[in-house]
């Protein structure tokens, strides 16, 4: 069997979890009703100290890098938390990747990071710098998470009993290119994984991985653009197959299918499309860093393990 990466352990009721803002700015209003599902799990959230500021002139972004990366570390490295959650996505995360305290984040163990969009920037930097297992799922103020009962189930099986969420199995799920592949999870939002190419520590390829990739608002020619770049670069020589999950606001779909056929349809391994993790009317939580099977005729992805240990 293939390794995957090191799983952090599964949360238990009670568990203290902190919400952290490492992109952009959090509406209120979403968050508090956010923190009301986590304690409806039995969990005890703790809002960080900067996750309400405002960058004093940049306004995409939850207050400055500085406040933002302290905030994750702290959060992280605090021995009575067991996971962190993001408050959103947006755009930032890449801003605090390099100022995050990596010897405490590493010497605190394995925790549970849950995040996704922006968060792939996190999601590549804690496998490649930590060696962990993360979670691709709903941030706490998300519309999606706060409106969609199969998003909240998804993300709290996962949390509690990940044995029982090992399959995923979305209706209309089905083979771009056909076969099967077995690989460790990785990435999440192809133009953030485009965006860390060539950058420190980053991953130099998604060689024998399964690779998961979706993305919002970016439309057919930005998507050749940013897939022909990973192409070129070498980065995805080797990989054992890939998962597709949503293109909200992309553009017409059968536009989407005609580049993400043209530029992946060559590489030789299964694609599977519409695996509904991502930016849709439902967020799944896929995990990352876990071994698994892709089948493309049967439309499935299956770990080896559960996600968390």
């Amino acid at each position: 069997m293939t390794p995957g990466l090191v799983r952090p352990p599964r949360l238990r009721p009670g568990a203290r979890v902190t919400v952290v803002a490492p992109s952009g700015p959090v509406p209120e209003d979403r968050l508090r009703a956010g923190l009301d599902i986590l304690r409806g799990w039995d969990l005890d959230p703790v809002v960080a100290p900067h996750v309400l500021d405002a960058h004093p002139t940049l306004g995409h972004l939850a207050g400055t890098d500085a406040d933002r990366a302290r905030d994750l570390t702290e959060a992280w490295s605090d021995p009575e938390v067991s996971a962190v959650f993001c408050a959103r996505g947006g755009y930032g995360a890449q801003r605090i990747t390099d100022l995050l305290d990596w010897d405490a984040l590493r010497a605190a163990g394995p925790k549970v990071l849950v995040g996704y969009s922006d968060v792939t920037a996190l999601h590549e930097a804690f496998a490649t710098r930590l060696g962990l297992a993360t979670l691709h799922g709903p941030m706490v103020a998300a519309a999606v998470f706060l409106t969609d009962a199969r998003t909240q189930e998804s993300l709290r099986a996962t949390l509690f009993e990940p044995e029982s969420v090992r399959v995923l199995r979305p209706e209309g799920a089905g083979a771009l290119v056909p076969g099967r592949a077995h690989g460790v999870t990785l990435g999440g939002c192809v133009s953030l994984l485009a965006a860390d190419l060539g950058t420190p520590h980053a991953r130099r390829s998604a060689r024998g991985g399964l690779l998961l990739l979706e993305d919002v608002g970016e439309e057919p020619y930005r998507l050749d653009r940013i897939l022909t770049q990973l192409l070129r670069s070498g980065w995805l020589d080797g990989v054992a197959g890939i998962g597709l999950g949503s293109w909200e606001e992309c553009g017409p779909y059968e536009e989407v299918r005609a580049v993400l056929a043209d530029r992946l349809g060559t590489l030789g391994v299964p694609v599977v499309e519409r695996l509904g993790f991502g930016h849709g009317a439902a967020a799944p939580t896929v995990p990352l860093g876990i071994p698994g099977v892709l089948d493309a005729d049967a439309g499935t992805l299956t770990l080896d393990v559960p996600a968390l240990a």
